[in-house]
């Protein structure tokens, strides 16, 4: 796949260009996890009994919560690319660097969670007739989240390669670990969109903390993990 020679990033964008590639031709994204996610936010409306005021005052928490769900079906994916038709030994055997694998991964699974996010986005417009008061503060946030998502959704995902059980114990592992996420996002985005009097700008700073741990984290260690689930 790539020579011992090329760059950090080539090999990263290698990696990118390959799960993005296997997920266009599949569609599985598109065709499954993206209804899932708009129904959630369909099955919300029902659960707070279609109330507009209460739909609209809460949509910034029950955006990231569906995204957040939405995010386990979509690191299975990630996981099952690897796991299928021996893609992961191949990926070992080109002799790439365990750090431009990882950024490979988080980059395809980041871009994926920012349309996905997108999508959403529209929804709670929608159905929930939600405003946006602060669009620069909403996009930074969006992006600072989605790298804290994306890079633990790589680390936890390479922990299950392999795993006979990772239906179940992904959702188990993840979604308590991206709790910084949701609390810190629904507050930023709560002041972006004008449903809470806090300081979202402050908020951003936990989601900027916890992608930079992950995001290293990650880096440092996806060596090791690759050789552990191929142990």
């Amino acid at each position: 796949m790539a020579r011992h020679s090329a760059s950090m990033l080539d090999q990263a964008l290698l990696v990118a260009r390959k799960d993005l590639r296997i997920e266009w031709r599949s569609k599985i994204a598109l065709n499954q996890v993206v209804p899932f996610a708009l129904l959630v936010l369909v099955l919300f409306g029902f659960a707070l009994d279609a109330d507009t005021a209460a739909l609209r005052n809460f949509s910034p928490g029950l955006f990231w919560l569906a995204l957040l769900l939405s995010t386990v079906l979509a690191v299975h994916r990630s996981v099952e690319i690897e796991t299928g038709d021996g893609v992961s030994d191949a990926v070992l055997l080109a002799g790439l660097r365990p750090a431009a694998i990882f950024a490979g991964k988080m980059f395809a699974l980041g871009l994926q969670l920012v349309l996905l996010a997108l999508a959403l986005l529209g929804g709670v417009v929608i159905l929930y007739d939600a405003g946006i008061d602060d669009v620069g503060l909403l996009v930074v946030t969006l992006v600072a989240a989605v790298v804290g998502v994306a890079a633990t959704g790589t680390v936890y995902g390479a922990l299950l390669v392999g795993q006979r059980a990772r239906e179940t114990v992904l959702p188990m592992l993840l979604l308590p670990v991206l709790a910084p996420v949701l609390i810190g996002a629904t507050r930023a985005w709560g002041d972006a969109m004008g449903t809470v009097a806090t300081d979202g700008w402050a908020w951003l700073s936990l989601l900027v903390g916890f992608a930079t741990v992950y995001t290293v984290v990650g880096a440092l260690s996806y060596g090791t993990l690759l050789e552990t689930a191929h142990g």
